[in-house]
């Protein structure tokens, strides 16, 4: 059994402050597990994985998600972090995985970040 919509399900959707999340494997791309009607297709997996490699050019360009330009408020080789019209886009990525989450204007940023950095953080003690 696939452990990981249970964790995206603890971790994020509980604190009612993430919209849709997704876990990608960072090597393979494939997307492991995602919340209802949030689909990553398999070229987009590979857009949110490679951002990493790229994070000068992702802070520069942002990031294209569903039609939309996200402007980069943060990017490093842990974390991106990206909006558009009050909406956000948060990229995390462990030893292994690229989580993906987003907000919706009704939820405040910070809590999503959080959300998804502690999750991180557990699948970083995992990983070792």
């Amino acid at each position: 059994m696939n452990p990981f919509p249970h964790l995206l399900e603890k971790c994020l959707f509980d604190t009612k402050r993430v919209e849709c999340a997704a876990m990608i494997v960072a090597k393979s791309g494939e997307v492991t597990a995602a919340s209802e009607n949030f689909s990553i297709c398999p070229e987009q997996a590979e857009v949110f994985v490679d951002a990493f490699e790229h994070v000068n050019v992702t802070r520069q360009r942002g990031l294209h998600f569903k039609n939309k330009l996200y402007t980069c408020v943060r990017a490093d080789k842990h974390s991106i972090y990206s909006k558009c019209e009050g909406r956000g886009l948060i990229l995390v990525r462990t030893t292994l995985f690229v989580i993906v989450a987003t907000y919706s204007q009704n939820m405040y940023p910070s809590i999503c970040v959080e959300a998804v950095e502690k999750l991180a953080e557990y699948l970083r003690a995992k990983d070792k």
